[in-house]
């Protein structure tokens, strides 16, 4: 019996808004991306799109915005749409991803039904001033801190192939192991002409060698999770990515790029074998 595999969905709820220069992410205005951009996605749309992701066989639902963290309007927004999608009891775990966020911020959002917060290292502590210069990563790993501090379900990962050393991923992989992540979720630097960064210089085979090594280094996760880039890294051989330790992607479309069909991928991975999880095991998020 194949592994079963985890499949997550993701809402842009506040798109491209984002005054921070992290030199990986269309979202920020600084780079002027050709990207849609706008503040708030109607909460009755992200409902809809909650429902679709549940069709489509998600048993995870990120709500995710731009900009360096919470502030109060982003998270009384947040906290409203956690709400709505909750009242439809569709057995997703809501997963809030908004930036750095302080104790009290957590707490109004696990109180708002959000079960796990994602906050992602990126990289080392070491390369993170290359990649960003607005805020630091040590606001990061603190706002990680938090999350475990109020009781929500950590979800901790990072981005390779930004012309970061081997240390740096050994680095950043210690950095998310010592957090104890629920789950971990990778990715992989999708290029566009208009960041600083314009290519990724990582070969097929290495990415799913820093699969294999993310399983091993945090191997107490629940799920390592292929998410941006996946197709673009894979193309053909992405389905192997659950050869190498990864039981989880994300299915549909991601922040500002478009996905696979997620009726394709559901087809495609049936037809290899493997099984679809519908919900999240009982003692795991």
């Amino acid at each position: 019996m194949k592994n079963k595999i985890f499949l997550c969905a993701i809402s842009n709820i506040e798109s491209g808004t984002c005054n921070e220069d992290c030199k990986f992410c269309t979202q920020s205005v600084k780079y002027k991306a050709d990207i849609q951009r706008y503040k708030q996605k109607n909460i009755s749309t992200i409902v809809e799109e909650a429902i679709r992701a549940r069709e489509n066989k998600a048993v995870g639902f990120c709500l995710v915005t731009a900009g360096k963290g919470l502030d109060d309007k982003r998270l009384d927004f947040v906290c409203r749409a956690a709400v709505e999608v909750k009242k439809l009891n569709l057995g997703m775990k809501i997963i809030a991803c908004n930036g750095t966020a302080t104790k009290e911020q957590l707490l109004e959002l696990k109180k708002a039904g959000v079960d796990n917060y994602n906050h992602n290292l990126e990289t080392s502590r070491e390369f993170y001033k290359e990649i960003c210069t607005t805020h630091t990563w040590d606001e990061r790993y603190e706002t990680c801190q938090n999350v475990k501090e109020v009781g929500l379900n950590l979800v901790c990962g990072g981005i390779f192939g930004l012309g970061e050393s081997r240390e740096d991923r050994i680095s950043m992989l210690k950095s998310i192991a010592s957090l104890n992540p629920m789950n971990v979720p990778i990715n992989f630097f999708h290029p566009n002409e208009a960041l600083p960064f314009t290519n990724n210089p990582l070969s097929r085979q290495e990415a799913f060698e820093l699969i294999k090594l993310t399983r091993e280094m945090v191997p107490d996760a629940h799920k390592i999770m292929v998410a941006g880039g996946r197709e673009v890294m894979f193309q053909e051989d992405e389905y192997k990515i659950f050869e190498y330790g990864a039981n989880s992607f994300v299915i549909g479309d991601y922040l500002t790029t478009k996905g696979k069909s997620p009726k394709e991928d559901i087809e495609n991975l049936e037809a290899l074998g493997y099984e679809i999880a519908f919900q999240c095991d009982k003692k795991q998020n």
